[in-house]
């Protein structure tokens, strides 16, 4: 019946109990408060009086919050995350999109959910939409009023394609612009948008034919670039603004310092290969093999395993392993519990299960928070070595550069060895210099011996 959009994923509400839909009060496509009421569920001839005259009350106590509430709510480690205005006694605000508002179906028709099912179900008796996410009816896919009729998935998809709404008619009920709308829009291709103008654009906007003429006739060595750079102003998504918001809340009041070690990786490769051999479906990766480290290291060392609760330091029993996925709008951190005891396999398994999902925007809040340590590997884009932002309440991370082969002197002799740098932050409140480096050293020796995890 829903969509709630979180910072990290967006997830279906379903409807909790059977009945009839009595009443629409909230239109398709608008963003109200979390427990707010949208509908009205109940028997055919159930009395729904008293619900509606409590429904018209909350709404206008909440309508006089509106500047004091804010898009919070929170996370299940504790932090705060940014819903989408979704929160808790907030106000219900229209849903935008580029600035344009965005309303819900005609005459209160029921919200269609954004999935094939929905669109063959309930939108059978809508006439088909011609090629390019065209229909008929009325035109732009606007009410009379002018306000935009647009699913959320819709207007996300569009926002990220960076296609103008006002060019589209939409397929949906009452002109409703949907999910295959902006599929077929994005099908089309480029050619099939440049020709779907707005009725808003003017003429004068196009430039003149003597500008052009001027411009290719300037001779070659000439350039005919002037002033200064044009730019674009795009809204910046919840995941964004949440990870803007986080990482000034970690670099500045957290106190990091840093450790860096180099690991001769050249056991643990060969180890993954024999795995792989044995197993082709497995698939082990390398920073599988750094997780399943990594935990068995911060059992050892519990003091890492640790998070400043400001009059208390919090240690973990378990080594729950943050694993830094980059997405579309940003970077997320699936967490793989218990990974001390987990095989490298399940963690395998584990982590391509996550990160696909993650992409999906299909991770469940529990999923994503509640680390107790992370893991940020750059080695496979070519980066030899960086720096990671501790991820609050976390006291360390771990940033995992290339493994590379590189000359070393063992034994009096220059040999040809895997080389992998890695960097520690560490949380100085919690962790100190001596703790962080025994870490690393156990981490380190480990890596370096993989069968001491069997012993």
């Amino acid at each position: 019946i829903a969509e709630i959009d979180t910072d990290k994923a967006t997830m279906e509400a379903q409807a909790l109990t059977t009945g009839v839909l009595r009443k629409i009060l909230v239109p398709a496509g608008e963003t109200v408060p979390l427990g707010a009421i949208i509908a009205v569920i109940a028997e055919a001839d159930e009395d729904i009086s008293d619900i509606l005259s409590k429904a018209g009350s909350a709404q206008t106590t909440t309508a006089r919050k509106e500047d004091t509430q804010e898009p919070v709510k929170t996370g299940g480690d504790g932090s705060e995350t940014e819903s989408s205005g979704v929160v808790p006694g907030g106000e219900r605000t229209p849903a935008t999109v580029e600035g344009q508002p965005i309303a819900g179906d005609v005459g209160g028709a029921p919200a269609a959910k954004d999935s094939d099912d929905s669109d063959d179900t309930l939108e059978k008796s809508q006439p088909p939409a011609p090629k390019g996410g065209q229909a008929a009816g009325n035109g732009q896919g606007e009410q009379s009023s002018g306000r935009l009729l647009v699913s959320p998935i819709a207007a996300r998809m569009a926002a990220e394609a960076g296609i103008n709404l006002k060019t589209l008619s939409g397929s949906g009920p009452g002109g409703r612009i949907i999910k295959r709308d902006i599929e077929a829009a994005i099908t089309s291709g480029p050619q099939s948008q440049q020709q779907q103008t707005s009725p808003e654009a003017k003429p004068a906007e196009q430039p003149a034919p003597a500008v052009k003429t001027q411009a290719t006739a300037r001779p070659a060595t000439q350039s005919a670039v002037e002033g200064a750079s044009p730019y674009r102003d795009e809204p910046v998504s919840t995941m964004r603004a949440t990870i803007a918001r986080r990482l000034v809340s970690s670099i500045g009041p957290i106190p990091h310092f840093f450790l860096t070690t180099e690991i001769e990786m050249d056991r643990a490769a060969e180890m993954r290969r024999q795995i792989n051999e044995l197993d082709t479906e497995l698939k082990i990766s390398v920073n599988d093999l750094i997780i399943k480290v990594a935990a068995v290291s911060l059992i050892q060392h519990p003091a890492v395993n640790a998070s400043f609760q400001d009059k208390v330091v919090r240690y973990y029993e378990r080594a729950d392993i943050g694993v830094a996925v980059a997405v579309e709008e940003g970077l997320i951190t699936p967490v793989v519990r218990g990974a001390e005891s987990k095989s490298v396999g399940q963690i395998s398994r584990e982590v391509r299960e996550l990160a696909e999902r993650a992409r999906a925007r299909r991770l469940k809040p529990e999923e994503y928070t509640g680390a107790t340590f992370s893991v940020s590997n750059l080695g496979m884009f070519g980066i030899d070595e960086f720096t990671a932002v501790i991820n609050p309440p976390e006291a360390a991370i771990l940033a995992v550069g290339a493994m590379q082969p590189k000359p070393v002197v063992r034994d009096g002799q220059v040999v040809v060895r895997q080389l992998m740098r890695v960097t520690m932050s560490c949380d100085h409140r919690v962790v100190d210099g001596a703790t962080g480096a025994k870490f690393l050293q156990t981490f380190k020796k480990l890596l370096e011996n993989p069968l001491l995890m069997i012993v």
